[in-house]
């Protein structure tokens, strides 16, 4: 399968067939700016326009956007219901966890994820091979809830999104930069633009994998 990141919590996942996920794609903002795109699953975590711009996508597709199990294209998917905050809710609203299995890989994406989980969440979402987690703070967890929470779901690869780039400009100063998070994960980062994997050499890449912003 290929990962790649476009910015904030929008990832592209091609699956060894070439089914493609398209995951939280965002209105132009924050310096950031998403192509028009191809998708055969989209999954918005929450109902915010820097996740849900389901319109970017060109073709026709499956959309994903609340808890409970789905199958799609050969892709086995679960959402969880979490929060946008630490007060259930009361500030921010929900916000979706979904575990895809692709390619016999789990990819957990946690969108705008705002507290440590719980042990029903944490059972809830199970195995977790690829967990991309959001680090930045404010509207998220911070960089020392982001290592609790791997921690929590202790996945072979850590993949940090919804942080501080050079994309963001000023505006990107609500956010903590990525660093905060590796020095407090105390794992050793490796860089991708793309990160391409299978389940036979997973392992190669266990740790921490920040992707590039193009």
């Amino acid at each position: 399968m290929k990962i790649k990141w476009f910015g904030q919590s929008c990832f592209i996942i091609t699956s060894e067939s070439g089914i493609k996920v398209l995951t939280d794609p965002y209105k132009k903002m924050l310096g950031y700016e998403l192509p028009e795109m191809e998708a055969d699953i989209v999954s918005t975590s929450h109902n915010h326009k820097d996740h849900n711009n389901i319109n970017v996508v060109k073709n026709s597709f499956i959309h994903i956007n609340e808890p409970g199990d789905f199958s799609e294209h050969g892709i086995e998917i679960k959402g969880i219901q979490t929060f946008h905050d630490k007060t259930s809710g009361s500030k921010r609203g929900q916000n979706t966890v979904y575990n895809f299995n692709i390619d016999d890989i789990n990819i957990c994406h946690c969108g705008d994820l705002g507290h440590v989980l719980d042990a029903n969440q944490i059972e809830e979402i199970g195995n977790v091979h690829i967990l991309l987690l959001p680090i930045g703070g404010l509207a998220t967890i911070n960089a020392f809830d982001a290592v609790q929470v791997m921690k929590q779901l202790n996945p072979t690869i850590v993949i940090p999104m919804h942080y501080r780039t050079k994309a963001l400009g000023i505006a990107g100063y609500i956010f903590s930069k990525v660093d905060k998070f590796i020095s407090a994960s105390g794992l050793k980062a490796k860089e991708y633009g793309e990160l391409e994997l299978s389940k036979a050499n997973i392992k190669d890449y266990s740790g921490m994998v920040v992707l590039k912003y193009d």
